[in-house]
């Protein structure tokens, strides 16, 4: 089964920031190159979305509907929604990922 791959807004902008943070900060290509990984990752999930695992910080708390992929340090956070991959955040592992995972997944 082909699952579609759906980004919410607040993934869409955290791409963004990604790309502008690596140009701003080592150089065009390599941001491009982030870009284009990361977007590869995304789209690969339209095929064995379950090979993901679900984040230990989400985890500890007893929530296990979300699962996660890497393109490091970069995690891809999301949940399989019928035939939906629904991409929640795009973040750097290297931040607190704990406050930042209940501030957008658990409002």
């Amino acid at each position: 089964m082909a699952y579609r791959v759906v980004l919410v807004e607040d993934a869409e902008r955290d791409i963004e920031d990604i790309h502008s943070y690596v140009a701003r900060n080592d150089s065009v290509e390599s941001a491009d190159r982030v870009l284009d990984a990361l977007e590869k990752l995304c789209r690969s999930l339209t095929g064995l979305p379950e090979r993901g695992h679900a984040p230990k910080e989400l985890r500890d708390l007893g929530i296990t509907e979300y699962r996660e992929v890497h393109y490091k340090p970069y995690r891809v956070i999301y949940r399989i929604i019928g035939d939906e991959v629904v991409i929640h955040c795009v973040i750097d592992g290297r931040r607190d990922i704990e406050s930042l995972l209940q501030r957008r997944l658990l409002r």
